[in-house]
């Protein structure tokens, strides 16, 4: 029986998804968790053996998760569960380790056809997902994203930027000086070009840190 997480932020979705996977004797839920962060230490301390991660997610996104998984638990396999996708996206979390996407708009059928193939060690992505990766491979350049030049770090304060934290609230979020956060603010403007919350905020939506009206 293999030990599954499922970090997603929807309660119903998460909710829909242990269901679906409790009813298979295959499987064993072992963490259940709304928060990217949150979710994300509990499988670091548990290593489950696979996991459905959301993309959107408060506080850590899919992304950083799994750039996190890939350091930690690098044999944990991880199926991307999200509404949300776009060709450099969909680069980005396959760069950051991800083994398989189905996008929510699919089937139950097809979810659990990416669940059996991913735990069981292969690779699975549903027919959207696949479309976008063969324009992002026929194409590569023009979906390069320039988030690739922040630091983790300034990756984690764009994200909190964007969520509406203030310099205070993030810096007591991760536990740095004020002086600190509003550095790594001032960098990432100037590495991005960017100069107000507007601007972070719409740039951070279209690299799929974070996303307007739901995941």
């Amino acid at each position: 029986m293999k030990t599954v997480a499922i970090i997603e932020d929807q309660t119903a979705v998460r909710e829909m998804l242990s269901q679906a996977i409790l009813n298979d004797d295959h499987y064993d839920v072992v963490i259940e968790s709304g928060d990217g962060l949150n979710g994300c230490e509990q499988c670091i301390q548990l290593k489950p053996e696979f996991v459905i991660l959301d993309v959107m997610l408060p506080n850590l996104n899919g992304t950083e998760v799994l750039r996190r998984f890939a350091k930690e638990i690098p044999d944990t396999r991880v199926l991307i569960f999200s509404g949300y996708q776009t060709p450099g996206l969909i680069r980005q979390l396959l760069q950051a380790g991800a083994h398989g996407f189905v996008e929510k708009s699919a089937p139950l059928s097809e979810l659990q056809k990416g669940i059996e193939i991913v735990a069981s060690g292969g690779s699975y992505f549903g027919p959207e997902v696949a479309s976008l990766l063969r324009d992002a491979m026929a194409d590569p350049k023009s979906n390069e994203s320039g988030i690739s030049i922040l630091t983790k770090r300034e990756r984690e304060i764009l994200q909190l930027i964007a969520e509406s934290h203030s310099t205070r609230a993030i810096a007591e979020k991760l536990s740095i000086s004020v002086k600190t956060a509003e550095n790594h603010r001032t960098n990432l403007m100037r590495k991005l070009d960017l100069h107000d919350v507007a601007s972070l905020t719409r740039y951070a939506i279209n690299n799929g840190l974070i996303v307007m009206g739901g995941s």
